[in-house]
């Protein structure tokens, strides 16, 4: 069409033209100042604690915050996947794992005062620190502290429970050491599942020790050289071999150190004390991983075999709701509805993809069917998150 036609001479459609680049690079500047500041008043508000991690350091690596809720937005600035903890000497109090790399991922933390270690990325590079001081607040809490006879029962069932577990997981890893040493290639694939989904009952609580836990179930990314890193160990080490290298050799010494770190597994989980409001944030963290994190197959990259381990989730998930439904009943009807609810929903998913005692290999698990494992664990973990302030137990 011609100038003539559109009612404006050149000179004049010139500068018209020249207008609206001005007009939309000053949108687009305004855009991404208004989105800046957006991101600048979002941190303000929620009063985020903005942690780096670099390849091998955080930045800050030491902090110092007040008791009581607290927000950790965790940038991973290196180039592979990482974790990042707060751990109270041996214990994890919270993490955040598998955040990609350029990308952030928050961990909101309720901290009582004390001392904490952080840790940074690679399990190589060295520790931060983190000091909680003590508030009015945090004091009035541990003044208020509800009378712990209640729970007495509950947590001593569940100490049974975890015996009983960690027994049957010692006992699944010999078998698939002596399968191994074998050299049955089949026999050590066909025990594999099994003996992951064993550690997945009590996966919650053996994350509470940061060291053991590394070592039985630590992924390739978390060390400097990956597969072929002399320290990368465990189920995803013999894992890799059996699905990926399609080999038993070079396993059977990894074998054996599983074997030690599960029985040690075992004795810590049985040493150690289990604060009552500690009990059902090691399940609600661990299904909040499955819907945040571990949905999308990185677990079992090699073998597929997630949804094992996901119902292994569910199972031991199940277990504390048991021991505190007496509890729930009496005072909170609602949040046990809620609980039952999202338990029947979350385990009919995992039970339509699975035929006979068989689940369908992860990898032949679709986008649609992966969002919909995601959304029925989200459900749960944030029905969980309802049981400690019914119980009086919230932000102790």
């Amino acid at each position: 069409m011609s100038n003539q036609a559109n009612g404006l001479p050149p000179k004049a459609l010139r500068f018209a033209v020249a207008g609206s680049v001005v007009v939309m690079i000053a949108a687009g500047a305004l855009f991404y100042y208004a989105s800046q500041v957006a991101s600048s008043k979002r941190h303000a508000n929620n009063d985020e604690i903005i942690v780096n991690i670099h390849p091998h350091s955080c930045e800050p690596n030491a902090l110092t915050i007040p008791a009581g809720k607290a927000s950790f937005r965790i940038v991973n600035k290196s180039e592979r996947a990482v974790e990042w903890e707060i751990l109270d000497g041996v214990l994890v109090v919270e993490e955040r794992e598998n955040i990609a790399p350029g990308l952030s991922q928050v961990i909101n933390a309720d901290l009582a005062p004390g001392d904490y270690a952080i840790t940074c990325g690679l399990l190589s590079n060295p520790r931060g620190t983190l000091k909680v001081t003590p508030t009015a607040e945090s004091d009035a809490k541990a003044k208020a502290r509800p009378s712990m006879v209640n729970f007495i029962g509950p947590l001593s069932e569940y100490r049974v429970y975890l015996s009983l577990q960690g027994s049957a997981l010692i006992n699944a890893v010999d078998d698939l050491t002596k399968a191994i040493d074998a050299g049955d290639l089949d026999q050590a694939r066909a025990l594999y599942a099994p003996a992951r989904a064993a550690f997945q009952h009590i996966a919650g609580a053996a994350q509470r020790f940061s060291e053991l836990d590394n070592a039985v179930e630590a992924r390739a990314d978390y060390f400097e050289k990956r597969e072929q890193d002399p320290d990368f160990g465990g189920f995803h080490r013999i894992e890799f071999g059996l699905f990926k290298q399609n080999s038993v050799e070079g396993l059977a010494p990894v074998a054996q150190k599983l074997q030690s770190d599960v029985a040690s597994l075992k004795q810590q989980l049985l040493a150690q004390t289990l604060p009552p409001e500690q009990l059902v944030g090691i399940v609600a963290r661990n299904i909040r991983s499955l819907a945040e994190i571990r949905h999308n197959g990185e677990e079992e990259r090699y073998s597929h075999t997630d949804l094992n381990g996901f119902a292994a989730n569910l199972d031991g998930t199940r277990k504390v709701i048991e021991l505190l439904r007496p509890l729930l009943a009496k005072t909170a009807s609602d949040v046990l509805t809620r609980l039952d609810t999202a338990v029947s929903d979350l385990d009919s998913t995992l039970n339509a993809l699975r035929s006979g005692d068989r689940y369908t290999a992860y990898d032949k698990v679709g986008p649609d069917q992966r969002k919909q494992i995601a959304d029925k664990a989200k459900a749960l973990a944030d029905a969980l998150d309802g049981i400690d302030p019914a119980l009086g137990l919230s932000g102790l």
